[in-house]
């Protein structure tokens, strides 16, 4: 009996042996299953970066061109409705032209001078002319005509109110200085007019239309006429001559003056070479 339960005992204690090897065998195989899942799962054709570990895509840095302002074509459009000068006058050639106008002559201390520069440079402009000085300078006319360049009324006595004045007034001004201009150049061409100051009103545009003449604003004004006694001769030639750089654009029309302005001119010995480089310069049509 002793024996056979001996017997007994160690039959017991090898089947617990046997059953906790087998549970440590099962246990690692479930472990390296679950750390190790089935190749399927993981794509490796196709790895996927986190977005958080994305670097952003650099953009391309823009290349600097140079254009050429005679060919630029967004700079300023030909004449376009709604852009015009005050009571309808017209404020741009209406093409990639650039006009050059000179006011209030003529004038002997000044004229000539601009003039022979002009021809140096074979550069055509316009003069807006003073009846009273056209009427005083006859010559002077005839120089302005012989010269290729175009004539423009600019009132008789560089009247800044003659707008506010009766239909009546307005056109016998006008008249009478388109007959001075006549008087030194017969059957000479006066198609356009300017309102001393700009100050244009319908009633000016009208009659102007009605003798045969378009009624000129501008687009750039270096306000070549306001020297300040604080302001010397020199530093008045150089803020003109920035001014028209500064400001100049395909189609535009510039006002100076050539009547008592002897700093203008010495500006347009910069200016009109300057200009020529960059711009067709012509005298309105």
């Amino acid at each position: 009996m002793r024996l056979s339960h001996t017997r007994k005992a160690l039959m017991i204690s090898l089947t617990l042996i046997m059953t906790g090897l087998l549970g440590q065998a099962a246990a690692a195989e479930t472990s390296h299953t679950e750390a190790t899942p089935p190749a399927a799962s993981t794509p490796v054709s196709t790895p996927v970066t986190p977005p958080a570990t994305r670097k952003p895509t650099a953009k391309p840095k823009p290349t600097k061109t140079k254009t050429d302002p005679r060919t630029e074509s967004t700079a300023i459009p030909k004449h376009p409705r709604g852009k015009t000068g005050p009571a309808g006058s017209l404020l741009t050639t209406g093409t990639k032209n650039v006009a050059l106008t000179f006011d209030d002559g003529p004038d002997p201390a000044n004229t000539p001078t601009l003039l022979k520069m002009l021809a140096r440079e074979h550069v055509k402009a316009t003069f807006c002319v003073v009846g009273d000085n056209a009427k005083h300078h006859p010559d002077l006319i005839r120089k302005i005509v012989a010269g290729g360049h175009t004539l423009c009324n600019h009132t008789w006595n560089h009247d800044l109110k003659l707008g506010k004045k009766k239909a009546k007034q307005i056109r016998a001004d006008m008249q009478r200085t388109n007959d001075a201009i006549r008087a030194a150049v017969p059957n000479a061409k006066i198609k356009y007019f300017r309102a001393p100051g700009g100050n244009f009103t319908p009633g000016v545009v009208k009659i102007a239309k009605e003798l045969g003449m378009t009624s000129i604003y501008w687009k750039v004004d270096p306000r070549d006429w306001e020297h300040g006694r604080e302001e010397s001769d020199g530093s008045h030639t150089n803020r003109v001559i920035s001014s028209v750089k500064r400001n100049a654009r395909p189609g535009a029309i510039i006002l100076s003056h050539d009547y008592a302005q002897p700093d203008t001119i010495k500006a347009y010995r910069t200016l009109l070479p300057w200009l020529k480089k960059r711009f067709h310069l012509v005298a309105l049509p």
